[in-house]
This record gives C-alpha cells, structure tokens and sequence, in this order.
C-alpha cells in the first residue's frame, strides 16, 4: 500500500491525503502519519487540506484495534481527539475536504476544520456510537458542540442521526457541497483564499474565538483518558 498519508506541497498549501484502504480506517499507524504530515506543514508554514479517498474520507476508527480492546484502544481513541484538537489549534487555516463518507471519529476530524467541503453524492456523514451501543466519549461531544447548530446537536450526539451532504451542511458537519471532481480545486481555492488574510491575528483570533470550546475539549480528554484507565489500563 501507499503511504497512508500523502503529503504535496504548493503555493504555501500543504494537501495531506489519506490512503487506508477501503474504509481508510483511523489507525494507530495512520495517527503517526497524520502527526508527521502537520509536523511538515508546520515547519512548511504552510496551510492544510485534509482530505482522503474518493467516496470515502474516513469510516472511523480501525475496527480490529476497537475489537481488541485493552490498552491500544485507549491509545487510538485518545490520540484521534488529539489530533483533532491539533487541527482545531493549528495556526494556519485548515480546510477538509470530504470526497464521500465520514462517519464517528472521521466526522470529528470533520468538524475541526476551519472550513469543510463535501463532495456531491450518495454519502453518509456523522456520528454513529449511539446506533452501534457506544457511548459518546466526552471530547466528541464537546467537539460537536462547539462546531454543529444548537437546533441538530442533540440529532447528531444523542439520536445517532446520519446526514447526506446536503443535510450535513445544515446540521454543521458541512459549509458547502461541491462537485466531486471540483472537490480539491474548491479546498485548495478556499485554502489560498484563507491565506490572504493576515496570518497573525487568523492564528490569534482563531484561539480567541474558540477558546472556551478548546478548554471544554482539554478537559474531556482527560475525562476520557481517565475512563479508559479504569476500563482498559
């Protein structure tokens, strides 16, 4: 396989494509690669499309280190909220784009994106840990409400409701639906667009605006570390 995260680097845009297989599951491997690649954008100075397959920007976490349990799920499902929380900080923008399918920890990735676009198409996209018996960690909750509309977050966290493209630009998932095939000249438009602002009040307004939901999300981390000890070790 290819590596799980290709990085290409132009005009001060950093596109960083994940490439997983299939369901271009979150693995533990796959959160290195994410890390290594905003590393690079960082030093690069450079802004951040995220995006991944077509027809599918991620299922979510990888099934078989969920099935295992112990220790490595913790270590998946802390590190995923990790990353993004990275996202929701980096002091560039960061645009996602979503080429088909987001589900559970992917619409997370999702949301923290300072700009979202989906692709046109038959696609599911949000939270699905009620509807398959699991309980909503704390830092996913928090991280959809800072991000989704009052009117859809209990739909989203509570009821376990899945959106098509269209109903995930409503709900807050989503700021707008683009043809597949404009999908990353749209992002990467968006992304240079972003740029021609003035770089440090974007960073600084960015942890400004955010700044209560960033506390909140730090302290469901840690409520969800420590939940896992007593679970997991």
């Amino acid at each position: 396989m290819d590596e799980l995260v290709r990085y290409e680097l132009q005009d001060g845009i950093a596109t960083l494509t994940m490439n997983n297989g299939k369901g271009n599951a979150i693995s533990p491997a796959m959160l290195v690669a994410l890390n290594a690649a905003l590393d690079r954008a960082d030093a690069d100075r450079a802004a951040v499309v995220l995006t991944g397959r077509e027809g599918m920007f991620s299922g979510g976490f990888d099934l078989a280190v969920m099935g295992a349990g112990g220790s490595p799920v913790r270590e998946l499902v802390i590190g995923g909220f990790l990353v993004a929380e990275r996202l929701l900080k980096f002091p560039r923008p960061v645009v996602v784009a979503a080429g088909g399918h987001a589900l559970a920890m992917a619409s997370f990735l999702l949301l923290s994106g300072d700009l979202r676009l989906g692709a046109e198409g038959s696609f599911k996209i949000g939270a699905n840990e009620v509807a398959i018996g699991l309980t909503m960690p704390y830092a996913a909750t928090e991280i959809c409400r800072m991000r989704l509309a009052v009117t859809h977050f209990g739909r989203a966290v509570t009821h376990a409701e899945i959106f098509s493209p269209a109903g995930a630009v409503e709900a807050g998932f989503l700021d707008r639906v683009v043809p597949q095939d404009q999908l990353l000249s749209e992002a990467r438009a968006a992304a240079a667009g972003l740029l021609k602002l003035n770089r440090p009040a974007f960073a600084a307004t960015k942890l400004r605006a955010r700044a209560p939901g960033l506390a909140a999300l730090r302290s469901a981390i840690e409520a969800d570390e420590a939940e896992f000890r007593k679970m997991f070790g």
